[in-house]
């Protein structure tokens, strides 16, 4: 067993270790997206030993092979998994799947404790993809794996993912409005759940400034000089109302992050 003593250093945000015997080994689901590699990192720079679980390292989320050798002494499990199911059916399945197997092969490797990233207001919306969140929460609190939960609001990456998802001049993004927070901010409280005993569904994790996702996409094209317009427009669904009518939004409890979207892009390299 670990044995933790938790303090805050002034000279660096977020909590730290005061480490008495050793370091945790973590396995982290998802470790190459958007915010896995930024946990993956953050783990490996506090001394933990980071067991990324892929395909491409022989694992399966899906089928659950690999994972019984996989998690052989780990103590904890972060789950930032996500899929690119095309409906709302194929979401649920895959979450529903993917946790189910992760907490059995957890139980029988006799890991304590299982930490799980989800999206602010998926109750709200309960629709597409969302609904595969609001399975796999539900999945995760009535399996026999310790677990904490964070809800998080969308990245910074938000208005890239919708951009693509139009070719051409005219990029059409649904008309939203949100407060991102940066991947990173998100995978250092990941990590820091991870090193302390679990605690359930936590506070939210929002971004410090609401914004439209329309002036996001404009002015992330304009940063690097990309010539498109772009089209916020009320796309039809449950989905889409939820993410115009402040569904997607923290309540006054939420913690905040520091990073804000025009920081975000400042700092991206350019293309």
């Amino acid at each position: 067993m670990r044995i933790w003593k938790i303090k805050t250093n002034p000279n660096r945000p977020g909590r730290q270790l005061s480490r008495t015997e050793h370091q945790l080994k973590l396995a982290i689901a998802g470790a190459t997206g958007t915010v896995g590699k930024h946990v993956a990192r953050i783990a490996t720079e506090r001394g933990h030993t980071v067991v990324p679980l892929s395909r491409s390292n022989g694992i399966d989320l899906e089928t659950g092979v690999g994972l019984p050798e996989a998690l052989k002494g780990v103590d904890a499990v972060i789950d930032v998994c996500g899929t690119s199911a095309a409906n709302e059916t194929q979401a649920i399945e895959f979450f529903k799947i993917s946790s189910r197997n992760l907490l059995k092969a957890e139980k029988d490797a006799g890991v304590a404790h299982h930490v799980t990233l989800s999206i602010v207001g998926i109750d709200k919306i309960n629709s597409g993809y969302y609904a595969g969140k609001v399975a796999q929460e539900e999945t995760v609190k009535s399996g026999e794996v310790a677990w904490s939960i964070l809800r998080a609001t969308q990245f910074h990456e938000f208005a890239v993912q919708m951009l693509a998802l139009s070719a051409g001049p005219i990029a059409i993004v649904p008309k939203a409005i949100t407060q991102p927070i940066a991947a990173a901010e998100v995978a250092a409280a990941l990590v820091d759940l991870a090193e302390k005993k679990p605690a359930g569904r936590v506070n939210d994790l929002g971004g410090p400034k609401v914004e439209d996702l329309g002036s996001m996409a404009k002015r992330y094209l304009a940063a690097n000089g990309q010539k498109r317009w772009v089209l916020a427009l009320p796309l039809p669904g449950k989905f889409f109302k939820g993410l115009r009518d402040g569904s997607i939004l923290p309540d006054a409890s939420a913690t905040l992050g520091k990073q804000t979207f025009e920081n975000w892009l400042k700092d991206l390299p350019k293309i």
